[in-house]
């Protein structure tokens, strides 16, 4: 399987109160603890995916944790009636389990709904049960922590949900997940490349009131040359196609996620499945942040999907006509951004205004110089006089006394450019030596915006024997 293929996967999103067992359902889930646990509710506050597999099917798990207490100015914007009395710890969260069950409904194919049966049915659980009843995909409710038969046989209240049937498991035992998952992944859609064609996708990522919206309008007013817009794949996204000097594009909106009053802050955070999936369609993220108020924590975040799912990108810093500058402004702002964003020097920025047209003209072309690079690929030859260099250049480290040796290298494959070094020790090398061979790697020929996977295999003992 490509890694066009691989960013393809179905979304499966964990939803429910906190403190209900997400993050330790997702580390049973991926086979590692990748998501922290802790009793005390909320502690998941960042975004957290990760590729799975079950019974041979990979999807993509999404912990949609990250719930913060609000103030309680907010909490009484809905406060539910004295027939639905809360669990001691829901009643802060209620906003934002909503809107992050919405989202999961909007972005996932399949909705895993996670309750406590030691902590019974609650309100809470309730709001988010009213919500997953119009889900388009299919939902999945588990009644976690039924560690023995007694709460096994408690989890049966949950019928009252409304949503099917119940699955009691213990996700820190194991308990029902094999049996929750097996129902799961034959609900899944295939994963494979959503209907391919010719046109190179763009996908157009932020948090919400950066621009997004103005630049699509922007990109197609000034080319006037759009085909149709037409439904996108993702769920209430829309796909634009237009024509840039002969070159098919498809633009991926993602401008549809909206702030929403006070709780503005929780959205932004669950903004993230709608943003996994243009980035997982796409050929090319466009990333947008706001010029005037600076990178943020949100930004940080869609930065970090797009390293994790190894995909290329463009940094674009919006309302540059609205920031005070000088001379140094544009280099000071550069470093600031990549250092944030924890983007290296290989990422283009570009400083524009969607309102007034400054730089946008630079967008595309950009964004398909970046494109070509994914797809480039050096000769093996070549590849090796490279490797050759850099050790003459800089001999790799030794440790515990003994040193690598690169054999030879080569590059199977593309999208991103993928390159096997064949060492006598993977173990042996370093991350620092790592960074210095893709150094030379970007010295040698151009990768503007995408990233290079490196690769350290043990050599084979028939790559021996071939005398390599």
């Amino acid at each position: 399987m490509n890694d066009k293929q691989l960013r393809s996967r179905p979304i499966v999103a964990l939803v429910g109160r906190p403190n209900v067992g997400k993050s330790t359902l997702f580390n049973r889930i991926v086979g590692r603890r990748l998501a922290v646990v802790h009793d005390r509710p909320g502690t998941t506050r960042d975004r957290l995916h990760a590729p799975a597999e079950w019974n041979d099917v990979p999807f993509t798990v999404v912990d949609t944790g990250g719930i913060e207490v609000l103030p309680e100015t907010v909490v009484a914007g809905r406060r539910p009636g004295p027939e639905r009395v809360l669990a001691q710890d829901s009643a802060p969260y209620i906003p934002l389990m909503r809107a992050q069950a919405e989202l999961a409904i909007q972005e996932a194919d399949a909705v895993i709904f996670l309750t406590d049966v030691i902590s019974g049915l609650t309100a809470g659980d309730e709001e988010v049960a009213e919500i997953l009843r119009r889900a388009r995909c299919p939902v999945f409710l588990a009644a976690n922590k039924a560690d023995n038969s007694r709460l096994r046989q408690t989890a049966l209240e949950f019928y009252a949900l409304g949503l099917g049937e119940v699955y009691p498991i213990s996700a820190l035992h194991g308990i029902g997940v094999a049996d929750l998952l097996d129902d799961v992944v034959r609900a899944l859609p295939p994963s494979k490349p959503e209907a391919e064609d010719e046109r190179v996708k763009l996908a157009i990522v932020g948090r919400p009131n950066v621009g997004k919206s103005s630049l699509l309008n922007r990109l197609l007013g000034e080319e006037r040359a759009i085909v149709s817009p037409i439904p996108g794949t993702t769920r209430d996204a829309i796909d634009t196609y237009l024509e840039w000097e002969d070159t098919p594009i498809t633009l991926i909106d993602t401008a549809g996620i909206r702030r929403r009053g006070k709780i503005e802050r929780g959205v932004e955070r669950y903004s993230v499945l709608r943003a996994l999936r243009a980035i997982q369609r796409a050929d090319v993220a466009l990333l947008m942040i706001d010029g005037v108020e600076g990178v943020t924590a949100q930004d940080a975040h869609v930065a970090g999907l797009i390293l994790d799912e190894w995909a290329s990108v463009v940094v674009l810093v919006n309302k540059w006509d609205a920031v005070e500058k000088d001379a140094h402004t544009m280099v000071e702002y550069t470093q600031w951004v990549r250092e944030a964003l924890r983007f290296l020097d290989y990422v283009p920025v570009l400083f524009i205004s969607a309102l007034t047209g400054q730089r946008v003209n630079k967008v595309i072309p950009t964004a398909l110089a970046v494109r070509a690079a994914r797809q480039r690929r050096i000769p093996t030859g070549e590849l090796n006089r490279l490797v050759r260099d850099a050790l003459a250049r800089h001999a790799p480290p030794s440790k515990r006394g003994r040193r690598l040796k690169i054999y030879y290298a080569s590059q199977p494959g593309v999208d991103p450019p993928t390159f096997v070094f064949h060492v006598n020790d993977p173990d042996l090398v370093h991350f620092s030596y790592e960074r210095y061979l893709e150094n030379r790697l970007r010295e040698a020929y151009e990768f503007p915006g995408t990233p290079l996977r490196l690769v350290f295999r043990r050599r084979s003992r028939r790559s021996s024997a071939d005398g390599r």
